[in-house]
Order: structure tokens, then C-alpha cells, then sequence
């Protein structure tokens, strides 16, 4: 990039320097970050539109989204966008408002796009307007303080009207709300709570509440950051003379805001249902939806006395069997294992039922393979955890603790083998390997032939990897800005000594240090 100077010679800069054009020129600064608008409602309004073309709403218990790789469209949902103009939704659908739709949601983010870029340009080639220059010196100026206040004020009625309409539904559509198990969501009215008894997990009235008080006082703080100005002292030890302090300060709310976000939805809030973005790896790690699946049933057993194990098993929702799948896990999947969680094991036909091993009267389980093991020992342990039975992995049926030694057998209960028995040792072993990886499925024939069999990540994986990878980038950018913001004259070379030196009238003679000062003169 090549800059004209006022010689006949110009300034020629490298291509990261090219910011420099727009460091104190205000039109062309709001015209790039017009632009940066245009790119991120752009990519999410044509994101959005793709996963509408190769997304199937027919099954969404067994094939949900968020295993077939959607990455926009749950968020949409999380904000009350869950119907679609071809007479599908997710969840329970409350109205058929057809401005809240997918396919209007996404050409409206197109349009915004494209108003957008046309701002850009816009502002590009206006770039000197009156409003930006100062009253006193007719010259382009960047009143910072005045900046922060003008963007805290219009993010603030952003953030209020959010809660106060958008979320309680009084003028949009609500929120995406859930249980803590993701079986009944659906999008809700909250109602805003104030009160310390929302700080309880899953309490959504506490979400509304927040943006409203938030917002409030962000509006507040704007409008005196707009009509008022700092004193001397403040001014300059916040640097709001400088814009690289400004950026620098800047950039650590954005790093923050990346790691919290990333933080809520890899380790699970109601923010973030496994009703949209699947479970995370720690349900399976604590066996949450196992246990939960075994409560439900013994419940069942004591109100009907005539009600066998069986049938105990058949209330058990289907979700909640489908979370309680290792090849629901997020962490299974690698990162640079590209594609849907469908490209591993293929989209589930049938649930074959749970798994009873028993040896005799002793009721028996798989051990479970954990999240980071690609393969694991298969072991079968009684309720006191003691192994009674595993797999060789030499082909021995002599060993001690073998199937065939120790005559183990097999009992579905629910699913479409409900009831069924198995005692054949090939047969018990068979199931027992794929009941280390919880519930057991049938897939679809179909798309079973496109499937490699290796697990892949769900957009819970890849939200958080990159947002995480995204916040660490702004953290160092932040202490790249801060830095030469703090000690400019140290790479710079431009000193308080190198000041004094060259400062006209010091010394007797300009740039001699040898010569006289005026200050050691006068004494």
C-alpha cells in the first residue's frame, strides 16, 4: 500500500499497516466497521439458508439438528425462530406468526447485508462530513469519550428492548426454554424475575431481568458519558486521548464475552439445551441421563405391582435414550474430523432396547468406554463393582472370566427386542461391545454406506473450540495494542530525553547536549 506524502516521494507501508488509513479518519473508521456489519449478518443469513436446503425436520427425537450438523439454525431457535414456511417446527409451536420464520429471518439478514455493504461504501467516499469535524478547529476529530458514550447508548436500548420485549413476548416471539433434561423445549413467554431466587440453576426469568436492569443502567451511563467530560487527571490515566488505548480496552470486553460464551456452552447452561445443541461431555461423564433413565424406571414399579420390567422401560422417552449414546457425546469427535455427527454412525432407525446382562441371580453391567478412549476393555461388573466377566483380547474361550465360562446372559427391556432373551455366547458378546456405548441402535441402511464409522463432534464442539480459539486471539491482540499504547516511546524511540534534546530553545545549540540549557543557564 503506498501512501502520497506532501514531497514528490510517498510512504510506502506493508500490508499490516494498512489500518493506518482509517486511524484518525472517523467517516472511513464507521465505514470498515460497517463493513465487518455486513460480513457477519451476511455469512449468517446465507448459513442459514444452506442448512435449510440439507437439514431433514421429519425425525427430530432420533434425528435431531443438532446431529445433523446445524450450527445457525439452533441458535435461531434459542432466540424464538423455530417454524419454517414449509409447515414444519421445532419443539411445541405456540403461534403462526409468519414474520418469525427461518426463511424471513434469513433473506432479512441478506437484505441487512447488502444495506449494509451499501452504507460502507458510502461512508467510504463521504468520509469528510461536518459532523465530523471539530467546532474550533474546523479539523477531522474523534471525540472518544463521546464515542464510548454514543455506543454504550445504543447497545443499552438494544439490550433493554431485548428483555423487556423480545424475551417476555409483549413484542416478539420469546425464548427457547427447556428442562433440565432437554426432553419438553420449546419456545416460551419468560417472565423477568427479580429476585435472589432466580440465581437457582434453570431459572429463565432471571435472563429478561438481567438485560432489563442492564440495560437501564447502561443507558443511563451513556447518556452522562454524551453530555458530560472527564477531568484532566481521568482523561489522560484512561488514555481517552489515544485510540490505540481505546482499542486496546476494547478488545478485552470482546475476549472476555468470547470466553464466557464458550465456557456456558461447553460445559452446559440453560442457555444452551441439549434439546438444540446436543448434550455435553460431561452427562456422560457423571452418567446424568443414565441415572435419570434408572430413577424413571424403578418409580414406575412400586405405583403398579402388575408392571414388569419391560414395560417399565417404555415410558422412558426416546430423547432421553438417544442423549444416553456415546455417539451423542461431543467430545468423541475430533476436531479435524470434518462433517455431522451422521457421517460417523448414520441417522438412527430404532432403539433395540436397554441391555440386562445377568449371570444366574447376579444382575450384571458393561463398563462404559469414557469420553477419550478410542477402544477400552470390555468388562461386565456386578453393583458392587467387582468384575465378573470380561472379553479376552486374545481369541480364548479357556479364560476364567470368559462369557462362555461364566454362562452370561442377555435380556432387552423396551425398544423393538423388548423381551427378547439371548444366552448364545457370540450373541452376548456382539451386544456387549456396543453396550459400552450406552443405549443400542439401529441405523438406517441407506445412509449407513456413507458412514465411516468414527464419531464426530456436534456444533457444541465446534462452537466452543473456535470461540475459545477466537478469544485467545483478541487477548493477545489486546496486549499487542496495550503494550504500545503503554511504552510508545519506547518502540518508537521518541523518549522524554529524546524530547528534551530536540526540543526548540532548550539548549543553545538544537541537538547538542554539551551546550548550555536554559534551565542551567537561568540557575
Amino acid at each position: 500500500m503506498i501512501i502520497a506524502t506532501n514531497s514528490i516521494s510517498r510512504a510506502v507501508l506493508p500490508w499490516f499497516r494498512v489500518h493506518i488509513v482509517v486511524l484518525n479518519d472517523p467517516g472511513r473508521l464507521i465505514s470498515v466497521h460497517i463493513m465487518h456489519t455486513a460480513l457477519v449478518a451476511g455469512w449468517s443469513g446465507v448459513m442459514l439458508l444452506y442448512e435449510l436446503i440439507i437439514v431433514d425436520p421429519t425425525d427430530p427425537v432420533y434425528n435431531p439438528i443438532w446431529r445433523q450438523g446445524c450450527y445457525v439454525i439452533p441458535f435461531a431457535s434459542r432466540l424464538g425462530v423455530v417454524r419454517s414456511l414449509y409447515d414444519w417446527s421445532l419443539g411445541i409451536e405456540l403461534s403462526t406468526n409468519p414474520y418469525w420464520t427461518y426463511e424471513t429471518v434469513s433473506v432479512a439478514h441478506i437484505l441487512l447485508s447488502g444495506f449494509c455493504i451499501l452504507a460502507a461504501f458510502w461512508h467510504w467516499a463521504y468520509s469528510d462530513l461536518d459532523v465530523f469535524t471539530a467546532s474550533t478547529s474546523r479539523r477531522l476529530l474523534l471525540d472518544l469519550n463521546r464515542i464510548f458514550g454514543v455506543h454504550l447508548e445504543l447497545a443499552s436500548l438494544l439490550c433493554f428492548g431485548f428483555g423487556l420485549a423480545h424475551l417476555t413476548g409483549f413484542f416478539g416471539p420469546g425464548m427457547w426454554t427447556s428442562d433440565s433434561f432437554g426432553i419438553v423445549g420449546s419456545i416460551r413467554f419468560v417472565k423477568p424475575a427479580f429476585s435472589l431466587i432466580g440465581l437457582a440453576p434453570f431459572c429463565y426469568g432471571v435472563i429478561p431481568s438481567h438485560h432489563i436492569v442492564a440495560g437501564f443502567f447502561g443507558i443511563c451511563v451513556g447518556l452522562w458519558h454524551v453530555s458530560s467530560r472527564p477531568g484532566p487527571l481521568l482523561y489522560k490515566l484512561l488514555g481517552m486521548g489515544n485510540i490505540e488505548y481505546v482499542l486496546s480496552s476494547s478488545i478485552s470486553s470482546v475476549f472476555f464475552a468470547a470466553f464466557v460464551t464458550s465456557a456456558l456452552m461447553w460445559y452446559g447452561s440453560a442457555v444452551c439445551p441439549q434439546d438444540l445443541f446436543g448434550p455435553s461431555r460431561y452427562h456422560w461423564d457423571n452418567a446424568y441421563f443414565s441415572l435419570d433413565i434408572e430413577a424413571r424406571v424403578k418409580s414406575v414399579q412400586p405405583k403398579a405391582l402388575g408392571t414388569s420390567l419391560k414395560n417399565a422401560w417404555n415410558i422412558v422417552p426416546d430423547k432421553l435414550v438417544l442423549y444416553d449414546y456415546i455417539g451423542s457425546n461431543p467430545s468423541k469427535g475430533a476436531l479435524f474430523r470434518s462433517g455431522p455427527m451422521l457421517k460417523g454412525d448414520g441417522v438412527v432407525q430404532n432403539w433395540l432396547g436397554h441391555a440386562n446382562f445377568s449371570m444366574g441371580t447376579l444382575s450384571l453391567a458393561v463398563r462404559r468406554m469414557p469420553a477419550f478412549f478410542e477402544t477400552f476393555p470390555v468388562i461386565l461388573i456386578d453393583q458392587t463393582g467387582t468384575v465378573r466377566c470380561d472379553i479376552a483380547f486374545r481369541r480364548q474361550s479357556g479364560s476364567t472370566y470368559s462369557v462362555e465360562q461364566t454362562k452370561v446372559q442377555l435380556y432387552f427391556s423396551g425398544g423393538i427386542l423388548n423381551g427378547t432373551e439371548y444366552s448364545t455366547p457370540s450373541l452376548v458378546k456382539g451386544y456387549a461391545r456396543k453396550a459400552q456405548f450406552g443405549e443400542i441402535f439401529t441405523f438406517d441402511k441407506k445412509t449407513s454406506r456413507l458412514t465411516d464409522g468414527v464419531f464426530r463432534t456436534s456444533a457444541r464442539g465446534w462452537y466452543s473450540f473456535s470461540h475459545v480459539t477466537l478469544a485467545f486471539l483478541f487477548f493477545f491482540g489486546h496486549l499487542w495494542h496495550a503494550s504500545r499504547a503503554v511504552f510508545g516511546d519506547v518502540w518508537t524511540g521518541v523518549t522524554i530525553e529524546s524530547q528534551y534534546s530536540l526540543e526548540y530553545g532548550r539548549n543553545e545549540k538544537l541537538g547538542d547536549d554539551t551546550t548550555t540549557t536554559k534551565t542551567s543557564a537561568f540557575l
